[in-house]
């Protein structure tokens, strides 16, 4: 069963919504909606497709211009309330 801290919609900060959208989401699709940014920008390391190049907006969100998959759910928390 899902934990539901994964489901309870929660409010991204202003750096984060201008990826997601302001409304309140669960954990899991602020993940996915991430995702779906990140494909159409084509924002996947062409060498290592674990990690993210950032743009100017993932740049606020992560705080350096490259993570990894496994760091980028550690920093999209800093941006959740």
């Amino acid at each position: 069963m899902a934990n539901p801290q994964f489901m309870k919609p929660i409010q991204p900060d202003a750096d984060l919504a201008a990826i997601v959208g302001s409304t309140p989401l669960p954990r899991t699709e602020v993940i996915k909606k991430m995702w779906i940014y990140i494909k159409a920008n084509n924002l996947q390391d062409k060498v290592n497709k674990r990690n993210i190049n950032a743009d100017a907006k993932l740049l606020k969100v992560f705080g350096k211009p490259q993570v990894t998959m496994f760091e980028m759910a550690g920093c999209i928390s800093k941006h959740l309330k």
